[in-house]
């Protein structure tokens, strides 16, 4: 089968690290012209200088996904540097989880902001030009905590319910018309920084745990870019992996 990646303009949130940083380098060893975004503009300089001198194609722009105006402004760069999108992976998110009780508004807060808002910034910025070429796809990282609800996942679990809810839509939306395609990634416990913004100590103390079971970022890497390979005439519309041993 030919390869679907090469060639294409791939922008990604949450690049500096984890899943988005695993990505970048997956997608832009199958071909990808990857322009990467993140908060960390020294680590999206180590990134893209690792890429480069590994034979790809990447540039990036320091972006925060919680403001409209910096997506927007990451949406412009990859059109002045390559012409167009063809696909946006957003990837930013954080997991501060903690029972309610413990009242952490301002992390409830953040992660509405990051994980909800920061999603639908990212379309909002790569919409409109996809849709006047009749072509895109874009990818949005949800998790399993999207599909079921624990203890001290509610808030967390809610934005990533918010997510699958926003990628369905868009779905029915555009798929038929505009040709766009939705992509859900739901991973399960990965070895990533997001464990690192977790701020509950009683879950601090169980993320030692949690990471005997991770599995690596270049899993969820593996399961965005065989989304992406499919031909466009092909929806991958959801994916959910995770570590063989997670309950």
């Amino acid at each position: 089968m030919r390869n679907q990646i090469e060639g294409k303009v791939i922008v990604i949130t949450g690049a500096s690290s984890g899943i988005g940083e695993a990505t970048a380098k997956e997608l832009a060893q199958q071909g990808g012209k990857v322009v990467l975004a993140a908060r960390r503009e020294e680590r999206l300089q180590t990134l893209t200088s690792a890429i480069q001198q590994a034979g790809g194609e990447a540039v990036f722009r320091r972006t925060d996904v919680t403001s409209r105006k910096e997506m927007e402004k990451l949406a412009e760069f990859a059109l002045e540097q390559h012409g167009r999108i063809d696909v946006l992976v957003n990837n930013a998110g954080i997991m501060p989880v903690s029972r309610l009780s413990e009242l952490r508004v301002s992390d409830w807060e953040r992660m509405i902001d990051v994980n909800i808002k920061g999603v639908l910034y990212g379309i909002a910025a790569v919409l409109p030009a996809m849709k006047e070429r009749q072509a895109g796809h874009i990818i949005n990282v949800a998790s399993v905590a999207g599909h079921e609800v624990s203890p001290t996942s509610s808030v967390y679990s809610a934005t990533k319910f918010a997510v699958r809810a926003i990628t369905e839509g868009l779905r029915q939306e555009e798929s038929t018309f505009s040709r766009i395609r939705s992509t859900i990634i739901s991973p399960g416990i990965t070895d990533s920084e997001l464990l690192d913004t977790v701020t509950s100590p009683e879950v601090q103390a169980m993320t030692g745990q949690f990471r005997q079971l991770a599995m690596s970022p270049e899993a969820t890497a593996r399961a965005i870019a065989f989304a992406i390979n499919e031909p466009e005439e092909v929806g991958v519309n959801e994916i959910i992996l995770r570590p063989t041993a997670q309950p």
